[in-house]
């Protein structure tokens, strides 16, 4: 069977990808203008943008709208285990807060009515000054001024779930990755022991810098059985 012939998009990527993986490209460099590029290819600009899709999926090279085209800095993998976004290595984080009232999904993550005033904070986490993962943690504002979300004392039970999905147009452009990307998404839902909702969490991790680990605790009675 004979092998088809890769498409122009697929030979540029490759020999793109080479090139970074060689070395010759080295991260955080910026790639030549895309017109210039499309020169250098023989192809039209549209071909060449294409091309450059396929290395932006792959995580090998990001697009930084008004100053073209870079090798992305390899970044570092975040471990998510009880709860929490633990780093390989050092990363830096921000912090925003934002007053606002319970409106939409909020309503029955909260279990509040609507309008009940929230506080929202904004975790980015950075990689030099490359942003890495983002976390919107709401809480209502009459438990909010006591402490940040994550000494929170009065959490008695969470519950977490994940998915897979693309990221939103605002995930895209915060974390500057290709909107083609797969992020992890996790709802992180914490209670008191009476059952209400004391903050609602929602993280959002490229797929390509992320891993989740769980660990399960078994009880056992006292005759040594797994309860």
């Amino acid at each position: 069977m004979i092998d088809p012939v890769p498409s122009l998009r697929h030979t540029i990527a490759d020999d793109l990808r080479a090139q970074i993986t060689a070395g010759t490209l080295k991260a955080g460099a910026r790639l030549a203008s895309e017109p210039q590029l499309a020169a250098d290819y023989k192809v039209s600009t549209p071909t060449l943008r294409n091309a450059l899709a396929l290395l932006q999926a792959e995580g090998l090279i990001e697009k930084i709208h008004g100053k073209g085209n870079f090798v992305r800095v390899p970044l570092r993998r975040l471990t998510y285990a009880d709860g929490r976004l633990t780093p390989d290595a050092d990363l830096h984080i921000t912090i925003r807060t934002t007053n606002l009232r319970a409106r939409g999904g909020l309503i029955p993550l909260l279990k509040v009515p609507s309008g009940t005033p929230l506080t929202e904070f904004l975790y980015l986490t950075h990689q030099g000054e490359l942003p890495h993962s983002m976390a919107r943690i709401y809480v209502p504002q009459n438990l909010a001024a006591a402490e940040l979300p994550q000494h929170r004392s009065s959490v008695a039970k969470s519950r977490d779930q994940v998915s897979a999905r693309l990221p939103t147009s605002e995930e895209a452009s915060t974390l500057r990755i290709s909107s083609t990307l797969a992020v992890l998404s996790i709802t992180r839902v914490s209670t008191d022991t009476t059952g209400r909702v004391v903050e609602a969490a929602l993280l959002a991790v490229p797929s390509d810098r992320a891993e989740l680990l769980f660990t399960t605790h078994h009880a056992t009675d006292e005759k040594g059985q797994e309860g």
